[in-house]
């Protein structure tokens, strides 16, 4: 009889963290807010764990050729923006002007490293209005280590502290960027995900499942022509300074894998030696360039990001 009694309870147990479990999982509130720059009309969404946010508000900067959707992987456990709201952070991510959910724009050249830094600056500043926060934590991938860097470099007060991830430090060799905007550029979708020896997404890197999603979810958001001011920046002069670190006030955390085929990490550690305030570096050995995404990797990555802040 106890026996049965033991198991009893244990089963009820069971199933109470199951009933919890589920109801965290769907507490965090996705809310819009309007925003327009310029003409524009800009995507800019709030990921927030109901009743929480207390440990402040958090921008998450998208790279060159797919939009803000790559921070809410929402497969299993992936989702950086879901995890960083679990942790009490108010969680904002922006589509820079031209780009998903953001309005298109008629010069693909016009929403380059510095416009796109000015519609940071918008954002920023409706974040500061809505939450009453005296400054924000920004966090940058690849290109938007350039655009949030310049952001950070230009309003240093309205940072708290700074994430730059796979930082593009300098141009990446000079090509000519002849067309204003990139079409079909979903199919790029692989491209930053690490290979196995036959060419193909190592399944052992990153799991099918969030292949798949990254996938459908680039489809659904990046399928209409993606601008190309920023990457004609990009592919500038390898001596050409992408980020001016030398002006960053901010607290800085550099994050990098030593496989991701964008950066130099040589070039990330000189980075880190002109930053004039406090910064630190975190290589990911063996890491590529979607780090947050990586079976390896991701759990690492979150828990340096969050670290960081709350240090």
């Amino acid at each position: 009889m106890r026996l049965k009694r033991f198991l009893t309870q244990l089963a009820l147990v069971v199933l109470l963290a199951l009933v919890s479990s589920s109801a965290l999982a769907a507490d965090i509130t996705a809310k819009q807010f309007p925003l327009e720059r310029n003409g524009v009309k800009l995507f800019l969404q709030r990921l927030q764990e109901d009743g929480s946010g207390d440990e402040g508000q958090i921008l998450l900067i998208h790279g060159l050729t797919f939009s803000s959707h790559e921070f809410d992987l929402d497969f299993k456990d992936y989702s950086f923006a879901r995890y960083l709201a679990r942790q009490g952070y108010s969680v904002w991510t922006l589509d820079i002007a031209g780009y998903a959910r953001s309005a298109e724009v008629s010069d693909g050249f016009m929403p380059d490293s510095d416009y796109a830094a000015e519609d940071i600056n918008a954002a920023v500043d409706l974040i500061a209005s809505e939450s009453k926060a005296s400054a924000v934590d920004l966090l940058g991938w690849s290109w938007g280590t350039v655009t949030g860097g310049r952001f950070a470099a230009k309003y240093p007060q309205k940072v708290r502290k700074l994430i730059l991830y796979a930082p593009i430090v300098a141009g990446l060799g000079y090509s000519n960027v002849a067309n204003a905007f990139v079409t079909e550029a979903w199919k790029g979708a692989p491209d930053d995900f690490q290979l196995d020896k036959d060419g193909k997404i190592d399944p052992a890197i990153t799991d099918p499942g969030v292949v798949d999603l990254f996938n459908e979810n680039t489809k659904k958001y990046d399928s209409h022509p993606v601008p190309n001011g920023g990457r004609r920046d990009l592919l500038s002069s390898p001596n050409s300074r992408l980020i001016p670190t030398a002006l960053i006030k901010n607290p800085t955390l550099l994050l990098v894998g030593d496989k991701d085929p964008y950066v130099s990490v040589k070039l990330v550690y000189e980075a880190l030696k002109s930053i004039p305030s406090d910064a630190e570096i975190q290589v990911f050995r063996g890491g590529g360039h979607a780090l947050f995404m990586e079976i390896p990797h991701y759990v690492g990555f979150r828990e340096a990001v969050v670290d960081f802040l709350k240090r």
